[in-house]
């Protein structure tokens, strides 16, 4: 019989399909919404930063109430609510009902991954969290891999209003099982096997529940490893969510596709992620188990960074849509490699308040996942160039090197 923590894996893995499936239909009905609304390509980045923006906002105190109230309850609570928000995108009629839904729709994901490390604190023994990770985070790319050419199927057969409609009713049906079938802790799960409960506890950084405390915010924010995780996390979401938002419509526009065309090239490097994410939590674990501690979060992440620098530099000089999916696809790779060592060393640091340490180090992601969003749309109109956008993505890649130097996986918050 499967262990009941693969069974728990196997629901954050479909909640992380969802989450990006959810939040990258957007980005395939940016032409049909922007043509229904009369909306320009600059309104429609202020529509996609919106939700980034609700995003990282609420990412620390979702984390806080992972920690306090349990992953059970909050996350039933929050895909709920996106969900709801997610049909709701549905009936916007205006740029301001857009930017509102959207920034509330942000809100609710936020605390989807913070939740998911909770979970992952208290179920997972250290020397699984690797993969564990790169399986969940490869859960989204492959959600919005999925999403891209599907999406762009829905609109033109139903039109985007219905899509989302459906979109948010799935998104129930998640949330009535995990409250159903998952427990908070692996001592209060019904169908755990005393082998597996000793062998998580066992592996588990605490033995025993600790008593829940919100740690504070000068603490949180007084720690050195807590800065180096939000910055080097920052660099990977100002490029990752690129491929979220303005790689399908550039894509697009400047290689003459069709909607489905455009969807399946944009869906290449998002599969490449969810390659890179497993690649680097084999890796991290591998590491792991061979005595090398930090080496195991920090080799992955500055591999990962070099790639996603290399890859971006090289689109630029791609010649056709091909050779530029290819070199993107690297970028994405290399940027989805710095996930698993990411969330892992938060789980490591945070131990007990693995939900806000890992919502706060997301916070400062989706920050760069804000501008991203702005930042393309802008440049290109004031240079007429991609280049601009691309040369401080490589910039910011290279710099995440650094600060992954300096962190210090044993050194807890």
């Amino acid at each position: 019989m499967m262990p009941s923590r693969y069974f728990m894996v196997l629901g954050t893995f479909l909640l992380a399909l969802l989450l990006y499936i959810d939040r990258v239909c957007i980005s395939v009905a940016k032409d049909a919404i922007g043509s229904d609304l009369a909306l320009s390509d600059t309104a429609m980045g202020w529509v996609l930063s919106a939700f980034a923006l609700g995003y990282a906002t609420f990412q620390t105190p979702g984390g806080i109430m992972s920690d306090r109230l349990g992953p059970r309850r909050v996350l039933t609570a929050i895909v709920s609510f996106w969900s709801v928000c997610t049909a709701l995108t549905g009936a916007a009629y205006s740029l301001v009902t857009l930017l509102i839904v959207r920034f509330l729709f942000g809100a609710g994901e936020a605390g989807a991954f913070p939740g998911i490390a909770r979970a992952v604190y208290s179920w997972i023994p250290m020397k699984e969290r690797g993969i564990v990770n790169g399986i969940n985070f490869s859960g989204s790319r492959l959600g919005a891999a999925f999403a891209l050419p599907l999406v762009a199927w829905m609109i033109a057969g139903l039109g985007w209003r219905v899509s989302f409609f459906i979109l948010g009713g799935i998104g129930i049906v998640w949330a009535l099982a995990w409250y159903l079938l998952f427990r908070d802790r692996p001592e209060d799960h019904p169908a755990i096997s005393p082998a597996e409960k000793k062998r998580i506890l066992d592996g588990r950084q605490e033995k025993e529940p600790v008593v829940k405390q919100t740690i504070a915010m000068s603490r949180l924010f007084g720690a050195k490893n807590m800065w180096l995780a939000m910055g080097q996390y920052f660099a990977s979401n100002f490029t990752f969510f690129f491929a979220l938002t303005w790689l399908y419509p550039h894509l697009k526009s400047t290689y003459s596709l069709d909607s489905v065309e455009a969807g399946m090239f944009a869906a290449v490097p998002l599969i490449g992620g969810a390659v890179g994410n497993w690649f680097s939590g084999v890796l991290v674990d591998r590491m792991y188990q061979k005595g090398n501690w930090a080496l195991s979060r920090s080799v992955p992440a500055i591999v990962g960074f070099v790639l996603a620098a290399g890859g971006l530099l090289a689109s630029l000089y791609a010649d056709g849509v091909y050779e530029a999916v290819i070199y993107l696809t690297v970028a994405i790779l290399g940027a989805d490699m710095t996930l698993p060592p990411s969330w892992s060393f938060c789980v490591d640091i945070g131990k007990e308040n693995a939900g806000a340490v890992s919502g706060t180090m997301n916070m400062a992601g989706n920050v760069g996942s804000f501008l991203t969003a702005l930042a393309f749309p802008y440049l290109f109109a004031w240079t007429g160039s991609i280049e601009p956008f691309f040369y401080a993505c490589v910039v910011f890649n290279l710099l995440a090197i650094f600060l992954w130097i300096a962190a210090k996986p044993e050194e807890a918050i």
